[in-house]
This record gives C-alpha cells, structure tokens and sequence, in this order.
C-alpha cells in the first residue's frame, strides 16, 4: 500500500478544524479517517481531534483478525464512543457548547472495504480507472434533492448548501452510515468538504488519474482548492493499492 495524507488550514479560515489520519495495525489492515470539526473557539479543533485520537488509538489496541459484522459493530461502537466523548468534553469546558463534528472513514482488509460516514466529508473509491463516490452527504440540500424539491444543479449554488443534519456532538445519539464496498478497488481517498466544494469528482479524478505518486497528488488536489478560492480547511487521505498487496 502507499499512502498519503494532508490537511491545509486554506485561504480564508485563520485556523485549521480538520484532523486526519491513516494507520496500520500488525495485521496489515488500513483505517482511514477524516473529521471537519465545528464550533468555533478552537472547540471544532477538539471535536475533530477527539475523533481522530480515539480512533487511531482504538484500531491498533483492538482491531485485530475480524469479520466483515464485527468491524461494522466495530465501526458503530466506535462513533457512539467519540459522540459520548464530544458531549462528556463540553460537560466539563462549558465554553465549548455547540461544537461537533463530521467523520468520514474507511477500513480496508483483505477481505472486505467499509465506509463510515457522519455529515458531508466524502469517501470515493477508484475502480477500472473511475472516481465514484461511496458516501452520502447529511446536508439539507442533499435531502432537498433526494425529496424532489431542488435539482443538484440548484444545490451547488443554494445560499444553505453547508448546513448539516447530522454530525457528532449534535445529538445524544448518532446514527451512522455503513457502505460495504466491492474489495476489487484500485484507490481510496477521502476529503473534508473543504475540497469538494472546490472541485466536483471529475476534477479530482482527473489529477488523481495523473502523473505523479501519492504525496503529489493530493499535494495537487489542495493546491487546485486553495486556487480556486479555498474558502474552507482542506484535508485528503488517499491509499493506493499496489500489485502483490492481497495476499
């Protein structure tokens, strides 16, 4: 496998809420992950890392030799953790009310791809040289659209298109969303929203289809956001598989 990540603070925002990493366990198994924290005051910076820390720490204690049910519990208790956690925080440092965060992740195996997502960071994946997107969005356009009531063209644009309705640390309970993908992928990358709204996923394809290896490319792809105006942290993890990596 190589990897890359990279989170960027951008052109507008004088500090950066995002937190990304990527891991490997004894194993030989990937976690990837993303959070976009909200709130402000640094309490968005906290949320995100809260996230990241625990996961990162969790997956190499206890994510040994499982089944594709036991990782998506794993997955699951993972989130009620990091949400119970957001909420324990703002109990003790009241100044930090209101924080949150989304969380987008992904756990590759050699038996199994599973996607983890909490609001509007994304997860794609890269198969017969195609950029799909795996995750839905939790915004109010993206269920505006699903309803009927607005057409995605319309969405891009709409003066909400950044309000959330679901993240960590908004409700006592979170429900997240669990993709079983198709094994057969060649690349996996996530980002903050910080990049896909700046540039749709032919944009993205298209470098990621390109020369260079892992660190030039997303080095590329937050240098395309920041020039087209970076009006948001920009974070990028990115996996590519190599022949000989399944065993």
């Amino acid at each position: 496998m190589k990897t890359f990540y990279l989170t960027d603070a951008g052109k507008v925002r004088d500090h950066n809420e995002d937190s990304v990493t990527i891991v490997s366990n004894e194993e030989g198994n990937y976690l990837m992950a993303i959070a976009d924290g909200m709130g402000g005051h640094s309490a968005g910076e906290v949320a995100s890392s809260i996230a990241i820390d625990y996961l990162e720490k969790r997956f190499k204690e206890s994510f040994k030799i499982m089944n594709k049910v036991d990782a998506v519990n794993w997955i699951r208790d993972s989130v009620d953790e990091i949400n119970s956690s957001i909420f324990e925080y703002e109990a003790i440092h009241p100044e930090s009310k209101g924080m949150g965060t989304t969380l987008v992740m992904a756990i590759i195996t050699n038996d199994y791809l599973l996607f983890g997502n909490v609001g509007d960071s994304s997860g794609f994946v890269m198969k017969d040289n195609n950029l799909h997107k795996v995750t839905y969005d939790h915004t109010l356009v993206n269920l505006l659209v699903s309803a009927g009531e607005l057409t995605k063209e319309e969405a891009s644009v709409h003066p909400k298109k950044n309000v959330l309705m679901k993240a960590l640390g908004a409700a006592e309970e979170v429900d997240v969303d669990i993709f079983d993908c198709d094994i057969d992928v060649t690349e996996i990358l996530l980002s903050s929203d910080g990049l896909t709204g700046m540039l749709d996923r032919e944009g993205i394809e298209k470098v990621l289809l390109g020369e260079g290896n892992c660190e030039d490319k997303v080095l590329k792809l937050i240098k395309k956001a920041n020039n087209r105006g970076g009006t948001d942290n920009i974070s990028v993890a990115y996996l590519v598989r190599e022949e000989g990596d399944r065993k």
